[in-house]
């Protein structure tokens, strides 16, 4: 009887794990150790970590080691341990800026003996890695991924300077496949914390752009995914100057910016109506 009602009380949480590790397709699972203190580290720690359908972290305060299971296809430790180490928790591979690590309630402030030259990097500075190879390997690959993504990104002003909805429509979801494809863990630290900010609503916008029905919703759409792509252009370190215009009429009288490679002015809420109308208010290079 005593074994059956144990069986009994195991089976929620056998479910409970199974469903979990279900959501995420090709798993593998790795074990690290991830500074912390207390149960409101734990919430901190996990729910920087999981991704749906993607990561899954499970942070014990006691032994300081956290269970990843992630996706291979779509995310890695790496990645994971970025994204902790931007709330504030060192770990095995990254130590977590002075500000975000200062920003922890006092309960959670736990010692920090990690020291920088035993990691992989710190999220507030440089990687370690210092041969020369790797770096401009990495560098390379930093550029492409923002470069790919800029190209799309003007293509499809220009489809909405011509007025042409359906070019924008196209061309929104090249963007789309573009941003789907970047690959954080290969991102410089700067870049990976204005990509984690922006990604997901760049690629939401992108997505209503596709879909929808008039080229006066693209628009709409557009400006907030400029003000996005305005933030990656300050840290992409592109191979040419990008121009940011500013629009005061659009948006009601709000006004509305933009992202352009060449200084003159091509405006893409308006077109021909108002092509010329607006001017640059920064120049990234």
């Amino acid at each position: 009887m005593k074994s059956i009602l144990n069986l009994l009380i195991a089976i929620p949480t056998l479910l409970l794990s199974t469903s979990c590790d279900g959501q995420i397709k090709n798993a593998k699972i790795v074990t690290v150790k991830i500074d912390g203190n207390c149960e409101m580290c734990e919430k901190t720690i996990e729910s920087a970590a999981n991704q749906k359908k993607a990561a899954s972290v499970d942070w014990n305060k006691d032994t300081k080691q956290a269970t990843i299971t992630y996706d291979d296809s779509k995310t890695t430790p790496d990645e994971i341990l970025k994204r902790v180490a931007l709330a504030g928790y060192d770990n095995e591979k990254f130590l977590a800026p002075d500000d975000a690590y200062a920003g922890l309630p006092g309960c959670c402030k736990y010692e920090r003996n990690r020291k920088k030259s035993e990691l992989k990097g710190s999220v507030t500075g440089k990687s370690e890695d210092t041969t020369t190879e790797s770096t401009s390997v990495n560098q390379s690959t930093v550029t492409n991924q923002f470069k790919t993504i800029f190209d799309s990104y003007f293509e499809l002003k220009n489809a909405l300077v011509k007025t042409d909805a359906k070019m924008a429509g196209l061309k929104a979801t090249h963007l789309t496949s573009q941003l789907n494809k970047v690959d954080m863990s290969k991102l410089e630290n700067s870049q990976h914390e204005a990509w984690m900010k922006v990604y997901k609503d760049l690629i939401a916008r992108s997505e209503l752009i596709a879909t929808a029905k008039n080229i006066e919703d693209q628009r709409t759409q557009f400006m907030v995914v400029s003000k996005n792509m305005h933030e990656l252009a300050k840290v992409a370190k592109l191979d040419t100057a990008v121009y940011y215009q500013h629009c005061p009429m659009y948006n009601d009288g709000k006004g509305a910016n933009w992202l352009s490679m060449e200084n003159a002015v091509k405006n893409p809420y308006y077109g021909s109506q108002m092509l010329n109308c607006g001017k640059t208010i920064e120049t990234i290079k």
